[in-house]
Formats: structure tokens, sequence, C-alpha cells
């Protein structure tokens, strides 16, 4: 069983639908990323998971529990970094932590805990003191220290520049090696790529597409291509023989070299040729979809670089 389990959520504001029949699964163990532009009910639909917004219709189990009808359950399973959270900027990283201990039954040791996340040293700092990354390592702290199962990531980094991203994902992939399964929410392909098993793209509300990211790049329409490079330029008939294969739908050719597009076995079939009129290539590079790619081919927004 999903140690979280969303089916068919809906919440509307008036006139505006924000999330329109979501569902999703977290499995023991997993990092699912919810992937989507601003404003498609990314934030909205976790805030549901987690009981801190009523869902207009649809059913939640976090570990078998509805938090809806037994929240003060839900919330010793379940921690949580909102997106919009901040502290207030003259409490200290051991304040802070020892604040949200106060509020489980059975927390973390904040020492312990502030060591894993490298924030030792900044027992004694203030939160307006610390740096981006440093808040955001924070944060995650304040998300663990109940000893959760489950955590809920919301665009944890947002605004941290590149090392300190990366920095942030080193500590996600520690966290889940802990035991702990993660649902994250983010915008960034590359954090969904190199942390995500299971990718979920929501856009206007609704789900458009899910799976790993190899599968999803997969299942993307569009044709295969790859690159070939040569030493000398070929020759012209052999150009056109290359083109009439029937796994070919375009040959392009540039300084001795050509990109071809076609069904996923135009490879072999332009090498087979290649290898009959004693051409080798001296480089073949496949052009592999991104994940980028079928964002956009799904998204109604181009992706925040």
């Amino acid at each position: 069983m999903p140690v979280l389990e969303a089916r068919h959520l809906r919440k509307a504001y008036g006139s505006t639908l924000a999330v329109d029949d979501v569902s999703l699964t977290l499995e023991e163990g997993q990092i699912v990323a919810v992937l989507g532009p601003n404003g498609a009910g990314k934030t909205t639909t976790v805030e549901m998971i987690a009981g801190l917004r009523q869902a207009d219709a649809g059913t939640v189990r976090v570990l078998g529990l509805d938090p809806q009808a037994d929240p003060h359950a839900v919330r010793e399973q379940l921690g949580m970094q909102l997106q919009a959270a901040r502290l207030p900027g003259r409490i200290t990283v051991a304040e802070a932590v020892q604040l949200y201990a106060s509020f489980y039954t059975d927390p973390a040791d904040p020492a312990e805990l502030l060591e894993l996340l490298g924030l030792t040293g900044k027992v004694d700092t203030k939160f307006k003191d610390l740096s981006g990354g440093q808040q955001q390592r924070l944060s995650i702290a304040l998300a663990l220290v109940g000893r959760p199962k489950i955590a809920i990531l919301d665009e944890l980094t947002t605004g941290l520049d590149p090392h300190a991203r990366r920095e942030v994902w080193q500590l996600i992939e520690s966290v889940r090696g802990s035991g702990v399964s993660i649902l994250l929410v983010t915008h960034f392909m590359e954090e969904a790529e190199r942390l995500a098993d299971r990718v979920v793209i929501v856009d206007e509300g609704r789900v458009v597409a899910q799976g790993s990211p190899t599968e999803l790049t997969a299942r993307a329409e569009g044709d295969y291509a790859f690159q070939m490079q040569f030493a000398e330029q070929l020759p012209a008939e052999l150009v056109e023989s290359l083109r009439r294969l029937p796994e070919v739908t375009d040959l392009t050719i540039g300084d001795h070299g050509c990109t071809v597009t076609g069904l996923p076995m135009a490879l072999p079939a332009v090498v087979g040729r290649l290898g009959a009129a004693d051409r080798v290539p001296t480089d073949i590079h496949t052009m592999t979809r991104s994940l980028e790619d079928v964002f956009v081919q799904l998204t109604s927004e181009v992706p925040v670089p």
C-alpha cells in the first residue's frame, strides 16, 4: 500500500478552479516530484494532502489516515516545509528547532539533526543572518524534527544559487536514504530529473502526465533524432539513398556531418546503409528529448530556467 495516496482532489475558490481531479501516490522510500508552472495548483494540492486546506472533493490517505478526520495523527507522521514559510528574523537556529521539537511526542534529537544538516556551527545564529542555503537547511530540519515517515518539500530551492541548490539536493538524497519518503514540489526540470523516482506534471489544476523521468521522455511525441560526423563529405548519391530509407523522415547535411530524424529504427538502418557503402561515421550522437521538452510540450507555460 502506498504511504500516501490522493484520489480525485478538487478545490475551487469562487469561480476559479485551482485543482481539478488530481490523483497521485507516493510509495515507501520514493521521491515523487510534483512539477508544473506557477499557478498550476501544486501548492494547493499538497496543502490538501497535508490537511492544511479542505478539499471540495476527493480523498487523501497518509499511512492509512485521513488528514481531514485525524489531523493530529497525520502531523505526527508527516513533516512539511511550505513555500512561503518564514521564521521571525531574530529567532536562532537552536531556538527554532527546539520550538518545533516541542510540538511532537517523540521528536528527533535537535543536536543530531543539526549535525546531519550541517548547521552545528550556526546554532546561535539568528534566522535573518543565515544565507539562503542555510535557511533552506533549517527548513528541512524543521520538517524532519518530528521523525516523520513522509516529508513534503514545497519549492525548496527557489531563489538559491546553483551551488546552494546542489547542496540542498544532496541533503534531500541523504534524507531519503534515512528512510523518509518525500513529496517534492518544484518547477525546476533539473531538480526533478536529478532527484525524483516518479514525476507528476500538473497544469491548470490537472495531471497531464506522470511516470519516471525516463518513461515521460520516452513517451513524448516527436521523431527519434541523431547526428553523425564523417572524416569527409558524403557523396550526393549516398545522401539521397539514406533519405529514401523508409525509417528516415528527414536528413539535413552540414559540414562533414548530418542530422537524421525518423523512426527508432532509423539509426541501425542508416548505419547499415553506410556500412554497405564502406562509410564509417567518426561520431554518432543521439539527441535525446529532455524532461524540459516534455514539460513545454504538455503545459501552457515555459519553465523558469
